[in-house]
């Protein structure tokens, strides 16, 4: 039962990148545009995120419960470690949840309307390179856990774990990789006129996704991080990149020529692959500290609580999901049959 409940927190994770993602992408998008097309990309933003955005953090929620429940010991470390960037991520999703309302449903449209603007777009960008740098931490060996009797001071416990050169590389990554499947969303949802901006920021983001990703990879090389390393030497890492690397060339293809289905089917995939490659060579030591690595098998919740936790979820799964998928077939954003 406890790889089922690790199956539903994989899932999660996946379903939290691909639309958190899209929906932090478009502040991003929205940030590096034009004015003009600034005023665009919000009326698009409204019209496409707006009815469903609250419900793209569900999946984060039920992250949190699975590992609050059955995996207390690495959802401690987590929750502890890295309380600084995880506060200022739930800050800048609250500050981002209210620019979006007030800047759409604010009686008065006055000066406040930019200040909303502008929280929206900063917010956008600040809360996923804050998502990432927490990922990157777990990956970063820097993380010191705190034992009684071991003199330890606040910067080597909360600071160094997150504020460094490669925690900060993959939260920039992160915020790239949002802005790119935003732009690919994006494309379907405007005027043909206004779509072709969408495809060359679409184009762009692939770009730079890819050259941080290098650069990242390349970092964590140089400083002999145990994760690059077990990154490279394994093949289960090395398959989804390389079939990563050839879907780049039918995705650009398919951006270029303005394919929605197509276009979001291999952005998909991507970012499936990329969680694979990130995950599956540490499995199951997801935490690298200074010390040593933290299994997410070891120190889990009893048997009892993980068959309770299990059957929940994949009773919460046959209500959760067909009804999503109603939800985003009712606003049109899936379209299996709708030409490509």
């Amino acid at each position: 039962m406890i790889y089922v409940v690790l199956l539903f927190l994989g899932i999660s994770l996946l379903l939290y990148v691909l639309m958190a993602g899209a929906d932090f992408g478009a502040g991003i998008v929205e940030l590096f545009s034009s004015k003009e097309n600034q005023a665009i990309t919000k009326k698009t933003i409204y019209r496409v995120i707006g009815p469903v955005w609250e419900a793209n953090h569900i999946w984060i929620i039920i992250m949190v419960v699975i590992l609050w429940v059955g995996f207390p010991v690495f959802y401690n470390v987590i929750m502890v470690s890295l309380h600084i960037p995880l506060a200022i991520m739930l800050l800048g999703i609250t500050l981002r949840g209210v620019a979006f309302v007030f800047r759409h449903y604010d009686a008065y449209q006055d000066w406040s309307q930019n200040v909303y603007n502008w929280m929206f777009r900063i917010s956008s960008l600040i809360t996923p390179i804050f998502l990432g740098i927490c990922f990157g931490a777990l990956l970063s060996e820097k993380i010191s856990i705190y034992n009684r009797g071991v003199i330890a001071d606040f910067t080597t416990l909360y600071v160094v774990s997150w504020f460094n050169g490669f925690s900060i590389l993959v939260g920039l990554f992160f915020a790239s990789l949002c802005a790119f499947l935003s732009s690919v969303l994006l494309i379907g949802e405007a005027s043909q006129e206004y779509a072709k901006v969408y495809i060359k920021k679409a184009s762009i983001a692939t770009v730079v996704v890819v050259i941080i990703g290098f650069i990242t990879l390349s970092y964590g090389f140089y400083i002999d991080n145990l994760f690059v390393n077990l990154f490279t030497e394994s093949m289960f890492a090395k398959i989804p990149v390389v079939i990563s690397a050839l879907l780049l060339f039918p995705l650009w293809k398919s951006i270029k020529k303005g394919r929605r289905i197509f276009s979001r089917f291999y952005a998909g995939v991507q970012v499936l692959l990329i969680l694979l490659a990130a995950i599956v060579p540490l499995f199951p030591n997801l935490i690298l500290t200074t010390s040593e690595p933290i299994s997410i098998l070891e120190n889990n919740a009893p048997d009892s609580v993980i068959q309770v936790l299990g059957i929940s979820l994949i009773i919460g799964g046959t209500i959760i999901i067909p009804g999503l998928i109603h939800l985003l077939k009712s606003f049109k954003l899936i379209k299996i049959l709708e030409r490509n």
